[in-house]
C-alpha cells in the first residue's frame, strides 16, 4: 500500500502541476494522469487528495502565503507550489494520515522532482504552517502518532 500511496501521490504532484500551469479541465487532467494507478484505496486517496487541493486551493494558499516571507506565493517554482499546497491539505483533510508521514513524502518529492533547494525549502514552510494549524485547532487527528508532536503548541 505504501508504493500505491507514494505513487499516488506523485501523480496528484503531476496532476496540480499540470493544472497551475494549463488551467485545463481538472477532471481531463486527473483522469489521464491517475490510469496507472490501482482501483482501489490508493486512487480513492488520489482522487480526494487532488480535489481537496483544488477546492480549497484559496485557503491553502493564504496559510502558505504567512509562511513565505518576502515572497508571494505565485512566485513559488510551480512543483513546490503544488508539493506546499498538496501537504497542506493531506494534513488538514486526511484524517488518517500522521502529519509526519505527509511531511516526510512531500520531502521526498521534492528530492525526486524538484531543485536541490526545495526539500529543505519545502520542510521549513510545511512545519511552520503545521505549528500554525495546530495552534488554531485545524489539524482533526486522533490517534498516537498522527500529529508530530514537536510541532505541537507548548504551554
Amino acid at each position: 500500500m505504501t508504493s500505491q500511496r507514494r505513487l499516488a501521490r506523485e501523480r496528484v504532484l503531476q496532476a496540480l502541476y499540470a493544472y497551475d500551469i494549463s488551467r485545463s479541465a481538472p477532471d481531463f487532467l486527473s483522469a489521464d494522469i491517475f490510469k496507472d494507478i490501482e482501483n482501489g484505496p490508493a486512487l480513492e486517496f488520489a482522487k480526494k487528495l487532488y480535489r481537496d487541493t483544488l477546492e480549497n486551493l484559496t485557503d491553502l494558499d493564504s496559510i502558505l502565503q504567512k509562511h513565505l516571507e518576502h515572497w508571494d506565493i505565485s512566485r513559488v517554482n510551480p512543483i513546490d507550489r503544488a508539493l506546499l499546497r498538496m501537504g497542506i491539505a493531506e494534513i488538514l483533510y486526511s484524517s488518517e494520515i500522521p502529519t509526519k508521514v505527509t511531511i516526510n513524502e512531500i520531502i521526498e518529492l521534492a528530492k525526486r522532482y524538484s531543485t536541490e533547494e526545495s526539500p529543505k525549502f519545502v520542510n521549513g514552510i510545511i512545519d511552520a504552517a503545521l505549528k500554525q494549524l495546530v495552534g488554531e485547532g485545524r489539524v482533526n487527528k486522533s490517534g498516537r502518532g498522527l500529529i508530530n508532536t514537536s510541532s505541537k503548541k507548548k504551554p
